[in-house]
């Protein structure tokens, strides 16, 4: 329940899947979005809640369909973090695993080339997972509530952090 939004998570079908990928419904909720308790001990089955074009995205995903099958945008989010096999192959269950920290999706093709986006396992900001493959979607890092807000009367600040320069 916590690796989605409250206003969300209280009311949501919580469900497991089975070896089918068939829904087992566990507790029967009142608004469109299904969140999966998932196995943290596992490799690729975090906690999630997915809305329903999510719900559809994960489904293709885990019966290995050969492109998902939502025909529009669905929105995931794992709050939780996750740890997954590979960033760049959906379907590798046998390389170490990656962990990724609290995020949401947006379970839609995206391009990393297209949108000017990167393709590599960021801790912050948004790149693309699985980019080139018919699962590729926009992955972003942190909460959609993290950082600052602008009210009115505010004067933008900019900041910028450094790291060590990396070695050529």
């Amino acid at each position: 329940m916590l690796s989605g939004p409250r206003n969300i998570t209280n009311d949501a079908t919580v469900a497991e899947m089975d070896e089918d990928g068939n829904l087992v419904i566990l507790r029967r909720g009142t608004n469109n979005w299904v969140c999966f308790p998932g196995d943290e001990n596992q490799i690729g089955n975090p906690p999630m809640c997915a809305d329903p074009m999510g719900l559809q995205w994960i489904m293709d995903y885990y019966v290995k369909k050969p492109e998902p099958t939502n025909r529009a945008p669905g929105i995931i989010y794992l709050l939780c973090g996750a740890a997954q096999h590979s960033n760049t192959d959906p379907f590798d269950r046998t390389s170490p695993a990656i962990p990724i920290g609290p995020h949401w999706m947006i379970a839609w093709p995206f391009h990393a080339k297209q949108s000017g986006l990167p393709n590599t396992v960021r801790d912050a900001g948004a790149w693309v997972m699985f980019d080139g493959t018919p699962y590729a979607y926009l992955h972003i890092c942190g909460t959609p509530w993290t950082g600052n807000v602008y009210n009115d009367g505010l004067d933008p600040v900019w900041t910028m952090a450094y790291g060590p320069r990396a070695e050529c």
